[in-house]
C-alpha cells in the first residue's frame, strides 16, 4: 500500500499522535547476563541449576558428599517479526522532516510496544502447567475475593510476592480500590508492582497478522484477563535480535526514497520448575 503523507502548512509542524502506553511488559526484562546464543539462529540457551537438599552430618566421615549442576536448555525464540517503510524524499522535505524523523517513535510506540505486550501476555497465559481460572467478576467484592485466591495459590508454592507483578484490567482494580476496605489494600499490597493493562493487548491467545496491516487480534479461541500474576524470577523474556535499519535516498537504488525497516525476535517463556509462579484469571465463557 502506498505512503500517504499530508504535506504541512508553512506555519505548522506539529504531529497528531495517537495515545499509546509505552511497554506494559518490559519489567519481566531479564536479567539475561547467563542467556547464551544457540546454534541455530532462532535459539537461545537458558540456564538450568539443580542441587540436593541437606543429608545428616556424621561426626566420624563428615558432610555428605553433594553436586551442583549446571546445564543450559535449549529454548526457541517464536517471535520474528518485521516491516519496511518506504517515504518519498521530497515527501520528507515538504514536511520539514516530520514525515521521517517521528515515523520511528511513532512506530513503535503505537504497533510495535502494544503487539509485543499482548504476546508476552499471551504466551505466559498459554503455557501449559500454569494455573488459570476463568469467572465473571461483576462486583469488587467478587474480584477481591478472587485475586486473594490467587494470592494465596502464589504464596503457598513458595514464590517470592515480592518478585511477582500484577498485571490487571483497570475496571477490575477499580472496583478493587472502590472498596476502599483494609482487605481491599491488603490485596493489592506487597507486590512487585501494579501494571493497568488495556483490554485491548489483555487476551489468553492471540494471532498475529502475517502481513497487509500488520499488527495483532484476539485469537477466537482466547478470552479477555482480568488479571494475572507473573513472578520475575519464573519468567523467561528476552528479544535476542532487534534491528533498526534506515537507508537514506543517496543509499537507495531503487528510488529516492527514505527506507525505515525494523525487526524484532524474542522468546516468552518459563522457567519449567517454576510454573506455580503465574496465575492467570480470564472472564467466564
Amino acid at each position: 500500500m502506498a505512503n500517504t503523507i499530508a504535506l504541512r502548512k508553512a506555519y505548522s509542524t506539529m504531529l497528531d499522535e495517537v495515545y499509546k502506553l509505552e511497554s506494559l511488559t518490559a519489567v519481566l526484562d531479564g536479567p539475561n547476563e547467563l542467556v547464551k546464543e544457540g546454534a541455530n539462529a532462532n535459539e537461545i540457551l537458558i540456564p538450568k541449576m539443580s542441587m540436593q537438599g541437606l543429608a545428616n552430618y556424621n561426626k566420624q566421615t563428615g558432610y555428605v558428599a553433594g553436586d551442583v549442576t549446571l546445564e543450559y536448555e535449549t529454548k526457541k525464540c517464536g517471535y520474528d517479526r518485521g516491516r519496511m517503510f518506504t517515504i518519498d524524499a521530497m515527501d520528507n522535505i515538504e514536511s520539514a522532516g516530520v514525515a521521517f524523523g517521528r515515523l520511528s517513535g511513532e512506530f513503535l510506540r503505537t504497533k510495535v510496544v502494544p503487539e509485543l505486550d499482548a504476546y508476552r501476555l499471551a504466551g505466559y497465559a498459554s503455557i501449559d502447567g500454569v494455573e488459570t481460572v476463568a469467572a465473571a467478576l461483576d462486583t469488587g467484592k467478587a474480584a477481591l475475593a478472587a485475586l486473594r485466591t490467587a494470592r494465596g495459590k502464589i504464596e503457598n508454592a513458595e514464590a517470592n510476592l515480592a518478585t511477582c507483578y500484577l498485571f490487571i484490567n483497570p475496571t477490575v482494580l477499580g472496583m478493587i480500590e472502590d472498596l476502599d476496605t483494609t482487605a481491599s489494600k491488603k490485596a493489592i499490597e506487597g507486590f512487585a508492582g501494579i501494571v493497568k493493562v488495556p483490554e485491548g493487548r489483555f487476551y489468553s491467545k492471540i494471532d498475529l497478522t502475517a502481513n497487509g496491516a500488520g499488527g495483532f487480534a484476539k485469537n477466537a479461541g482466547g478470552k479477555a484477563i482480568n488479571f494475572m500474576i507473573v513472578d520475575k524470577q519464573t519468567a523467561i523474556q528476552y528479544q535476542k535480535h532487534t534491528v533498526s535499519k534506515i537507508i537514506t535516498p543517496d543509499q537507495n537504488q531503487d528510488a529516492d526514497a527514505w527506507k525505515f525497516g525494523y525487526r524484532t525476535v524474542g522468546i516468552v517463556e518459563c522457567h519449567d520448575n517454576k510454573k506455580d509462579g503465574i496465575y492467570v484469571h480470564t472472564v467466564a465463557e
